[in-house]
């Protein structure tokens, strides 16, 4: 018994029409706690309660966070989230409906996780939100469900913050004998540090966000990723906010799901005439994203350009 189910696949009329190409989402936002995270965060706090943790603290106003709450609650574990001064208040009241104690600390998610890092004690265990291989692990169960019930894309589409999700697919992908399937990582154009490493050859830090794409936000990608990059065949992608936050609208009126930013990035290249047109098979992981509000990605659609 896993912490995370078995996410629906589902062949999408309205995304193969707008592509021209048999489109599959593989729906990560109706995971409990809103997100695909829950795959490897579960499976990481599951490890760590095995070997005896007693306390989980996570350093994420997010999705990360939402599934360390979720898992601890689910496992009788205490948690512990540290958040940046950034995060809504809509995120802060998800963890708290959790169980977890939310402690709000500096102007990013690199403040708040260097204090996160300084309170664990003996006995706890840090829930890192991208950067670990149990996570990655995790990640890769989304694909072996998509082997089972017997599709094989030609192409799977998904977003990238960290770069956890990208290296849990590629794990998934390979582990299942599909090396030859390309990943096509898409990233909204004011966060794109997977792009920015990828050009320069190596890693690469942001001077900043600039997107409201905020779960895409890490300055600078797991190392894994780049392992990735130069293991399997990985196609950067850039869209703006304005296509990610329309595509956050168009889905929820196709599918009735209500996805953030950052995953209507993925959506955006899938619903952009001609991007897909050299695949047959298209697999779109919609990863989700618990704190979108409607009226968020509205109020954001006035602000962009």
């Amino acid at each position: 018994m896993t912490l995370h189910i078995h996410t629906p696949l589902i062949e999408s009329r309205p995304l193969s029409l707008a592509a021209g190409r048999n489109v599959w989402l593989k729906l990560e936002a109706l995971q409990p706690c809103g997100s695909f995270k829950l795959r490897g965060v579960g499976h990481a706090c599951e490890v760590h309660h095995a070997r005896g943790a007693r306390h989980f603290v996570s350093s994420s106003g997010g999705n990360a966070g939402l599934a360390v709450a979720y898992a601890g609650r689910k496992l009788g574990v205490p948690v512990t989230v540290v958040v940046p001064e950034t995060t809504t208040e809509r995120a802060k009241e998800l963890l708290r409906l959790e169980d977890a104690q939310v402690v709000v600390h500096g102007s990013s998610w690199q403040e708040a996780n260097a204090l996160a890092q300084t309170l664990v004690g003996p006995g706890d265990a840090f829930i890192h939100p991208f950067d670990d291989p149990l996570l990655w692990a995790g990640h890769a169960s989304l694909v072996d469900e998509v082997a089972e019930a017997g599709v094989r894309p030609d192409a799977v589409v998904l977003s990238v913050g960290g770069g956890g999700l990208l290296s849990g697919v590629v794990e998934g992908l390979q582990r299942n004998g599909w090396s030859d399937v390309p990943v096509l990582a898409v990233e909204t154009e004011g966060a794109a540090s997977l792009h920015a490493a990828m050009q320069a050859g190596h890693s690469v830090e942001l001077e900043r966000i600039a997107s409201v794409a905020t779960s895409l936000g890490a300055k600078r990608v797991a190392d894994q990723a780049l392992v990735c990059v130069q293991q399997h065949p990985v196609h950067s992608h850039l869209v703006s906010d304005r296509a990610a936050l329309e595509a956050c609208e168009r889905f929820l009126r196709d599918h009735r799901v209500l996805v953030e930013p950052a995953c209507g990035a993925a959506l955006a290249l899938a619903y952009a005439p001609g991007a897909l047109a050299q695949y047959q098979n298209v697999l779109v992981v919609v990863c989700g994203g618990a704190t979108a509000t409607l009226e968020q990605i509205q109020a954001w659609l006035k602000q962009v350009d």
